[in-house]
This record gives structure tokens, sequence and C-alpha cells, in this order.
């Protein structure tokens, strides 16, 4: 089967690592453009294509690049961790059609930063494959598998939960989508969530003159804790001042019931 690569991040990078050591034929890479790349050149070394046979995400809706991913004749895209929104007029070139590893236990979390809203909202973590139709994450699943987000987890610490988790799926699963026996589980559009990359400016402002539950509070500032990136932030004297949490359990350290 001759895919075309879509990916971004060590997730990316890392799951294209794997699909050459099964001799997964690829047809095509697309890769981010260089401001919104991630393991970018290792993505590009391993997939060891000729330079017209790679190409940039934001020209997907280019009817020129279409016809020339069409003439590659791939059977199937796989997306992972891919940030771009792909047409009916993309979809429609692959006769296997279109797959996506999702960092969520869907319908949980669609979208973006699921690791942030999973600790935020208490909703279930874990990671998907699912086809990929108009929606954002709507398709039918085809696995997912649940992470447990533990109380010293920080939104760094639970993403990277997330990719060995995604590793692990996409190791169980390829057999089956390759051999074209995938299965199928709808899912009900009305359940789960859905957030988008502007959510999380909600939560980031720490309103020093607000009154948040204890828990609530330790939730947001763990979830956006992911150095080096900035996070939750309170304003003092007109500048802001980030905040990051360090969270750890002491060695052999119990908890004594209440008297």
């Amino acid at each position: 089967m001759r895919i075309l690569y879509m990916a971004n991040n060590w997730l990316g990078w890392q799951s294209l690592l794997l699909l050459k050591s099964w001799g997964v034929e690829l047809a095509g890479l697309v890769i981010h453009p260089p401001e919104r790349r991630g393991y970018g050149e290792e993505i590009i070394a391993a997939a060891d294509l000729a330079p017209e046979r790679v190409f940039l995400a934001d020209t997907l809706e280019d009817p020129a690049v279409l016809k020339r991913i069409a003439a590659l004749k791939a059977d199937m895209a796989l997306s992972v961790l891919f940030a771009y929104v792909l047409r009916p007029a993309f979809l429609g070139l692959f006769p296997r059609e279109s797959v996506n590893i999702h960092p969520a236990y869907l319908p949980h979390n669609r979208g973006v930063y699921a690791n942030v809203w999973s600790i935020v909202e208490r909703t279930p973590a874990g990671v998907t494959i699912h086809y990929i139709d108009r929606g954002l994450d709507t398709g039918d699943i085809i696995a997912r598998r649940q992470v447990d987000v533990e109380p010293i987890d920080t939104g760094k610490s639970l993403y990277h939960k997330l990719e060995l988790a995604a590793l692990a799926l996409l190791a169980e699963t390829w057999p089956l989508i390759a051999a074209g026996q995938a299965p199928r589980l709808p899912q009900d559009k009305s359940q789960g969530s859905c957030h988008r990359a502007r959510d999380v400016k909600k939560i980031d402002h720490i309103d020093l003159d607000k009154s948040y539950n204890a828990r609530e509070l330790i939730d947001i500032l763990r979830a956006r804790t992911f150095p080096p990136h900035a996070g939750a932030y309170f304003v003092e004297n007109g500048r802001r001042v980030y905040v990051s949490l360090q969270l750890s359990h002491q060695p052999g350290e119990t908890t004594e019931p209440a008297d």
C-alpha cells in the first residue's frame, strides 16, 4: 500500500520511522511550513523522497498541487499531528480514505491541546486512530486507548505519555489498516468536546482578584506547565508573571487517614 504521509513534531517523526521499518511505501510527504514545523528536518530525512514529492501543508487547496498529489496514486493518506483542515477535494484523492492519529480519547477533546483539556476538564485522556471526514476529528474510530492522568502530571508529562501511547497503538493497529480490515466505530457527534487554539486564552490569565477552587486552579497551572512554552500567568504592576508547577510524590510517603 502506498501512502501520502502528513506529519509534524516528534510523534510524526517516530511514526514515520515505524512505517519505514515495516516496509510501507511512501508516495509522498506533506510537511508544515518552516515557521510551524517541529522535527521537520528529521521527518524529511526519514522520508528520503525526491523534492518534487514533498509538499507544504499550506498549499493543499491549490489545484496544481492537488493534481501533482493525485498523480502519485497513493492508496491512503496518513496524518500525524497535522495541524491543517483537509478539504473534500483533497480527501477524495485516496481510494482507501485518509486516517489520522489524534492524541485524545475521542469523542473527548477533538481539536487541539487535548493534553490540557483532559486535565482542566477532567475528561478521559488517550489516543485515537480514526478515519478523516469533513468534521474536526469526527470520523469513524478505528482504535483508541485510554491513558491515566496522575495527580503529578503536567501538560508536558501527559503530552509525552500520549506520544508513547500513540506509537504503541499504531504498531498494534497498522496490520489491520494495511490489510483493509480496520474496524469502524461511528462517533456520536453530539457527545464529547472540541477545542480551538484560542480556547486556552480563556484559562491562561489568572485573575488575582477572582476566587478559584483550589483543585481548579492547580489543574489550570499544571495543565499549562509545558516548558519552555509560556502558559498561565497573572498580571502585577502592568507585567505578566508566568507560573509553572513542579509536582512530585515523596518516595515511600503515604497519606494517613484523617482523624
